[in-house]
Parts: structure tokens; sequence; C-alpha cells
């Protein structure tokens, strides 16, 4: 099985048709200045070892050392066998608040969008772990079920927003239920629930929910969003443009914010810890790094393909090829001479 490490370097062989081009067009070029400046016959009088020939000759050989240079920048790999690999880590379920709530500006760009760019990154870092991702406002649904497929997990994540679930409010305890539930049972691996959320205007019994959490060995880690003090709610146009801010029925502007208190029980009747987002910080990585303390169970196996690298044979006609190149003799030879004369 053949493969390429680092296929982004095959973009450049769009370059060897416009070099030829380019070449092609020198040679037009110098030709018609030629002609010019002298006929066909006082061509072989002033340049009498010139040979379009061996330039062209010249040229193929250092593009062909080219097309080589650029297949082994690419790294090609060969698959020589396929072996069956135990696959260890922490099951991890996210669970973020979409609510209308999560738009404000009190972290930049905004609450939801500092989430998402957080839960990016954490997907990056993992190595054999596997997360889910349920988002909640009024009710709670799973948009990304337990995986170690980050790309497909990431590809999913970047389609939220506070439009996925219709219903308004904040059903946090709806939400940590529906994750519990998610878990495999079967597999007995560490099992960490993260909240992200500004926990205001919660619904349902939170209490109720963590303790049924905490008695299957389930940690909660809760991460509060937003200031404290209370910021507007910015309403968007459809172009994405802020035209006004949200308002209740007496026309007063609606402000939201972080309900603190809330999150910081969570986390503490859920053995976990509690989080102050801020615009710089990275909660999720020190949230990461702690569960990577946590002892790693193996859930599964997976056949992989060991690859072995062979971009050195590469180099080889790549060398051969430019001494060539070299040692080849502009002028004519009297080989040459037969065929251009």
């Amino acid at each position: 099985m053949l493969r390429f490490a680092e296929p982004d370097y095959l973009y450049l062989l769009i370059s060897i048709p416009l070099f030829v081009l380019l070449y092609w067009y020198v040679i037009r070029k110098e030709k018609k200045y030629l002609w010019t400046f002298a006929g066909d016959k006082l061509h072989k009088v002033l340049f009498p070892d010139r040979s379009l020939v061996k330039s062209w000759i010249k040229f193929i050989l250092i593009l062909t050392a080219l097309l080589f240079a650029i297949l082994g920048l690419a790294n090609p790999q060969i698959g020589t066998k396929i072996e069956e690999v135990k696959q260890q880590g922490i099951d991890v379920y996210i669970v973020l608040d979409v609510s209308l709530s999560m738009v404000a500006e009190d972290i930049k760009p905004s609450r939801l969008d500092k989430a998402k760019n957080s839960i990016s990154r954490l997907i990056q870092k993992l190595r054999g772990d596997r997360i889910g991702l349920i988002i909640f406002s009024g009710d709670a649904y799973i948009q990304i079920p337990l995986t170690s497929d980050y790309s497909a997990a990431d590809l999913f994540l970047n389609a939220v927003d506070v439009s996925s679930v219709p219903q308004p409010g904040t059903a946090i305890a709806s939400a940590l239920n529906l994750a519990r539930t998610s878990f495999k049972k079967d597999e007995q691996t560490k099992k960490a629930i993260i909240i992200i959320t500004d926990g205001e205007d919660h619904e349902g019994d939170i209490e109720s929910a963590v303790k049924d959490a905490v008695s299957e060995g389930i940690q909660i880690y809760t991460i509060g969003m937003g200031s404290t003090s209370g910021v507007p709610i910015p309403v968007y146009n459809q172009s994405g443009i802020r035209v006004d801010y949200k308002k209740d029925r007496s026309g007063s502007i609606v402000l939201t914010k972080l309900d603190e208190e809330t999150l910081k029980t969570i986390a503490s009747d859920g053995n976990g810890k509690y989080y102050r987002s801020t615009t710089t910080s990275e909660e999720l990585g020190e949230i990461y790094d702690d569960l990577s303390k946590l002892e790693q169970t193996e859930y599964g196996s997976t056949r992989v393909t060991d690859y072995e690298d062979r971009f050195y044979y590469l180099l080889i006609p790549v060398i051969f090829l430019l001494f060539w190149e070299i040692f080849i003799p502009s002028g004519r030879s009297k080989f040459m001479r037969r065929f251009e004369d």
C-alpha cells in the first residue's frame, strides 16, 4: 500500500507544466529577437555551436529532477505490515450551551465562538481518547457520539450555532442526564463530562443529575462563560451584521450574566473543578492535562498499517539527472550536427 506522508507538496507538481510553458515562451522570444538581428543563414555563422536540441535536453533533465524532488518532498511511504493495536484512553463528553445568551461578546469573539475554538484545539491534542459533544438549550441533543475520529468531530463541531437547538432555555440537568446515559456502560473506561455554559436560567433538577453521574464514577468539570455583571445580547441580521440588542416585552435591553455559584457547586459535587473562561485562557487544555493523569483504560483494538519512508529512493535519480545535465556541453557535437543542420 502506497501513500504520501506530506501530500500538500504534490501541489508543486502544477509548477512543472508552467515551467514548460515559460521555457517555450523564452525560446520563442529569443528566436524572434535573433531573426530581427540576423537571418537564418547568419545564425549558423554567428552561433555555430548553438544547439537548440541540447538546450531542450538539458531543460528536460532539470524538469525531471524537479519532478522526482517534489515526489521526494511528499515522502512516499509503503505499508509493510498490518498490526493489531490496543486502544487506550478516557471517554469525555463535552456539554455545550448553545442558548441565545452564548452570543454575548463579553468574551471575544463571543462566548460560543470562544468555546468552539477551545473545543477544536482540544480535539487536536487528543491521542487515543474518545470525545463526544452534546449541545443544549431548552433541550439537549447529541451532536457527536463518542468517537476517536477527530477529523469528523471537528467537522461536526463547525456546524454548531445558536440555531442548532430550537427550544429556548438552559437545560443543564437534561444535558447532564443525556451525557451520562450516552457513555458505553459495558466498557470500564474513565469517564468525564465537561459543561461549558453561562449557567443562566438553568432548568431541571441539577442536583439529582450530578448525583446520578457521580454514582457511575463520572467526573464533572464546569467552565463558566461570560461576565458576572451582565452584558447585552446582540441581535444580528441575515448578513451577520449586528442590528440591535435583545429586549424584553417592555422594551428594555436584556442583560445576560454568568451564574458562577451554580457551576461551582456542580463541579464540587461532581468531583471535578470549576474554571472561569476569559478571551485568552485555555481551560479545556488544563482540564485535559488533569484528565490525562487518570489511569487510561483499554477499550478496544484497531488494525493499523505500519508505513516506512521511501523518499530517499527518489534522491538517487535527482542527483543522477542533475550531474548528467551539468556534464552535457551546451555546444553542438558532430553527432548533433547531423540532426540540426
